[in-house]
């Protein structure tokens, strides 16, 4: 993933961590930093699990999420 990405489109799907079986539908973003920030804030206030597709096809998991922005802010 290159900086350039971060202003690529994507879609965040927030799933609930402990409510198996249940459904989610995906929110486009118009770019991956908008996608990426609401997904930090989604694991920050509840138990949640984020996912983002990439406008290349990229998915990012929530693992990937918390390691790369938790951290910091995403610029």
């Amino acid at each position: 993933m290159t900086p350039a990405d971060l202003d690529k489109r994507a879609e965040l799907t927030v799933w609930p961590k402990r409510a198996p079986g249940r459904s989610a539908q995906g929110r486009p973003f118009a770019t991956l930093r908008e996608a990426l920030a609401v997904a930090a804030r989604a694991i920050e206030a509840e138990d949640a699990q984020p996912w983002i597709i990439t406008e290349a096809g990229d998915i990012l998991s929530p693992r990937w999420i918390r390691a790369n922005t938790l951290s910091r802010v995403v610029q």
